[in-house]
Formats: structure tokens, sequence, C-alpha cells
């Protein structure tokens, strides 16, 4: 099988070693489409234990279980970079379904060395030019039935996601 990721190399030699040991992510790209990857194959540990030790994930598992419950479709890495050896940048497009609707996740991600090992510790939403409130079909609902996920741009519209926002 291809790895979730859309490296088009089969998951065995792409992510699943990752998976089953983290060391193996040399860069924060690589760990980033792990990330994507253990999303895509509900693997929660490995999320929640890829996180840096700030964030303090092992307190929001159930949250991140239920972010990874969302149904993901594709990955495009827009670009990587390492700012130094201990910090790098990751920007890609997390494409995922809600019922009919596609929905995409665009985040620069920040991955810092802990311990040795590349760990996630916060991202930002880019902005786009073209986005309006209108686009997005959440504003358009009664604040009763919104239902907005962790990962989820936050409504409002400050370019964070949902958790590190109005969360």
């Amino acid at each position: 099988m291809l790895c979730p990721c859309c490296s088009n190399i089969p998951y065995s030699q792409c992510c699943q070693p990752i998976h089953n040991d983290v060391t193996l992510a040399k860069q924060p790209e690589q760990l980033m489409r792990a990330r994507y990857s253990a999303h895509v194959l509900k693997l929660v540990d490995f999320v929640v234990d890829t996180y840096h030790s700030s964030c303090q994930a092992p307190a929001q598992r159930a949250a991140i279980a239920e972010s990874i419950e969302s149904q993901w479709c594709r990955l495009e890495v827009v670009a990587a970079s390492s700012v130094n050896n201990d910090q790098g940048y990751v920007e890609f497009k997390a494409y995922f379904m809600e019922g009919e609707n596609e929905f995409c996740l665009h985040e620069r991600s920040r991955f810092i060395k802990e311990n040795g090992l590349w760990t996630y510790i916060d991202g930002f939403m880019p902005q786009s030019p073209q986005l309006t409130q209108s686009d997005d079909p959440r504003l358009n609902q009664s604040i009763q039935s919104l239902k907005v996920g962790r990962n989820d741009p936050c409504i409002c519209g400050s370019g964070k996601k949902f958790k590190k926002c109005c969360g």
C-alpha cells in the first residue's frame, strides 16, 4: 500500500518505520508526514507522543483522538525548511471531508528538537487573500450547532488553529 502521506512511496518504506521508531525522523518534514499518516491511520499514541512536552498533549489525549477522527483525503507539502539544527518549519495543506464537503487545513508548522527528537510545537494558518468569511460555511450556522475541531482554523479569522485561539 502507498503511504497515506502522498509521497508515492510504499508505507513500509516511508512513514511506517517512523511510526515504529520516531528516532528515524531526521527532518521536520519526515515527522510532519508521519504525523499526517498517523491521523489517517488513527495512531493516537504516535500523535500524542510527537508533540513537544510544553504542549502537554497527554492531558489533551481525548481531544486529540477526536481530531484524528476526521476523514483525511490527501496531503500537499508546500514548503519545508530548517532554520537551524534544532528548529524547522513545514507548510502543508491537509484535505479532509465533512459530509459531502471537502475542506483544507493549511498550516505552517513549527518543529523543535527535544532530547534529540523532532517534535511538533505549534503552527499557524497562513493568511489567504482569497478567503473571506462567507467562504467558511461554519460562519453561516447558529452557535448552538457549530462544531469546530481542535485543528480547524479558528472561526474568529485570526489565522490560528481553534485550539490555540478561541478554543
